[in-house]
C-alpha cells in the first residue's frame, strides 16, 4: 500500500512515512493511492466481529505485514484499548423506531478520538522503539485533540509532544485534561486566538520542509491518515449492527447523522 499527497506534488510513501508526515512535501495531506474493494464475502464475516477485531481487519488492508506482522498488529490494537471503560470499547445503544446511538466515549478523556489516537500511539511506538527513533510531535487543539493525543503518548520515552491551546475557548475540564499531566515528554501551552488561528504557525513550521527534517516534526491532528483509517471502523461497525441482513441486494441503507464541531470524524 502507498500513499500519494492529495495534491500530486510529491513521491509516494509507504505506511511508516505517512505516519510520521505532517503535510505532504507540497502542503498535501497522504492518502492511500488505492482505496480496497470488499466482496459481499468479506462483509459477512466482518459483520460477526468485535469492534476491536474489526478495526484489526481494516487496519491490515492499509499497513502490510511486511511493516507490521499481523501478530504484532493485533497486540499493539490490544494495548491501545486496554484502558477503554467498556468491555466492547465501542457500545451500540439501541433506542426507539430505529434510532441508535454509537457510544464513542469510553476512552480515557470521554473524546471519540481516543479510538484513533490510541492505535497511533501505538504505531509510533512500535516503529519508535523498532529504529531507535525519536520525534517532536505538534499539536494544535481546540479542546478534544489535545488531552487524547496527550494520553496516547504520555510517558514515551522516544516521543515529545508540544500540545498549543487556544486560551479562554476550551473548557474547563478540558483545559486541566492537558495542563494536569506530569510527564517530562508532555509541554502544553496557551496561546491567544481561536484554534483555527493557532494552527497557523504549525503549518508554516510544517511547511518548512528542512525544519522538519531537522527536528523530527510530526503531526496527531486530522491530518494524519493514521487517525482517519482506525476512524473507518465506526462506520463499518455502526453498519453491520444496525443492518437487518446482508443477504438482500442491493445492500440495506443505513442512515448516519456526525454531530461534529471541526469535522475531524468525517475527514
Amino acid at each position: 500500500m502507498e500513499y500519494v499527497s492529495t495534491r500530486g506534488g510529491t513521491g509516494a510513501v509507504d505506511f511508516e512515512g505517512a505516519l510520521f508526515s505532517g503535510y505532504a512535501p507540497d502542503g498535501g495531506l497522504f492518502m492511500p493511492r488505492h482505496i480496497p474493494s470488499l466482496d459481499r464475502d468479506t462483509l459477512q464475516r466482518w459483520s460477526s466481529l468485535s469492534y476491536r477485531e474489526l478495526v484489526k481487519e481494516l487496519c491490515s488492508l492499509f499497513v502490510p505485514a511486511k511493516l507490521v506482522p499481523r501478530d504484532a498488529l493485533d497486540e499493539l490494537i490490544d494495548r491501545a484499548f486496554s484502558r477503554f471503560r467498556h468491555k466492547s470499547v465501542v457500545h451500540l445503544s439501541r433506542l426507539k423506531d430505529g434510532l441508535n446511538v454509537l457510544e464513542l466515549w469510553h476512552g480515557v478523556t470521554y473524546a471519540f478520538k481516543d479510538l484513533s489516537l490510541s492505535c497511533t500511539g501505538q504505531f509510533l511506538q512500535y516503529f519508535l522503539e523498532k529504529k531507535q527513533k525519536h520525534v517532536n510531535i505538534l499539536v494544535g487543539t481546540s479542546g478534544d485533540t489535545g488531552s487524547s493525543a496527550i494520553e496516547s503518548v504520555r510517558g514515551q520515552k522516544n516521543v515529545d509532544i508540544f500540545v498549543l491551546l487556544p486560551k479562554g475557548f476550551c473548557t474547563q475540564i478540558q483545559e486541566l485534561q492537558m495542563t494536569t499531566v506530569i510527564e517530562d515528554n508532555v509541554h502544553v501551552f496557551a496561546a491567544h486566538g481561536n484554534s483555527d488561528e493557532i494552527d497557523e504557525p504549525i503549518k508554516e513550521l510544517f511547511a518548512d520542509v528542512d525544519f522538519a527534517r531537522k527536528y523530527h516534526l510530526m503531526s496527531l491532528n486530522s491530518v494524519n491518515w493514521s487517525r482517519i483509517m482506525v476512524q473507518i471502523a465506526h462506520y463499518f461497525y455502526a453498519y453491520f449492527q444496525c443492518a437487518p441482513s446482508l443477504d438482500t441486494t442491493p445492500l440495506p441503507m443505513v442512515e448516519v447523522v456526525v454531530p461534529t464541531g471541526g469535522g475531524g470524524n468525517i475527514t
